[in-house]
């Protein structure tokens, strides 16, 4: 247990500590930003994607559905963010606007949401969509976890059932005692005295 005395003695210590703190996390930001993983730069990961515009195109879709649209497109400045979110929420990424601006393009170029996806996997390759395509191979991303909790559902299902047998076996092989209620009342007594 810490005295009051102690107590009081740590307070200096504390504000020494906490005066050097700040040095702390602007070394460690420093660090982070030269890392170049998370924010990479427009030049050296973006690719643009263009398709040319319909004849008599007009915007194929609104503001919220462009938006939608965006949610399902993977930004590759490194973050694990779609298009909408990191252009939104993080300002230092010059990757996301770029991409925001191919998929406006698109979209007033009269192109629906399929074909902005298709032309943006033409570019990038799947690792631009959020989620993968439900066909060949990836379907067993999406049917596997189902199969594995049928799976396992059954199996408990299977084992309680037997437990529930061998519970009911158990305390049916109990013998039958042959005493009189004169006994089991002293039998009953001893029992509680042993208490």
């Amino acid at each position: 247990m810490i005295t009051r005395r102690q107590f009081l003695l740590a307070i200096p210590a504390l504000g020494l500590s906490a005066a050097a703190f700040p040095r702390r996390i602007r070394a460690a930001q420093v660090a982070v930003q030269t890392f170049n993983g998370p924010m990479a730069d427009a030049g050296d990961v973006y690719r643009a994607v263009t398709l040319p515009a319909k004849p008599g195109a007009t915007p194929s879709m609104t503001d919220a559905q462009r938006d939608d649209l965006e949610h399902q497109i993977h930004c590759q400045c490194g973050c694990n963010l779609d298009v909408y979110t990191c252009r939104t929420t993080d300002f230092a990424c010059s990757v996301s606007p770029a991409m925001h601006s191919d998929v406006m393009g698109l979209v007033a170029g009269g192109h629906s949401a399929q074909e902005i996806l298709a032309a943006f996997k033409a570019i990038y390759g799947e690792k631009v969509l959020m989620a993968p395509v439900r066909s060949g191979f990836n379907l067993l991303g999406y049917t596997v976890p189902f199969i594995a909790l049928g799976t396992g559902a059954v199996v408990v299902a299977a084992l309680m059932r037997r437990w529930k047998r061998t519970a009911v076996v158990s305390t049916a092989q109990v013998p039958h005692i042959d005493a009189t209620e004169g006994e089991m009342a002293a039998l009953d007594a001893a029992v509680r005295k042993d208490r």
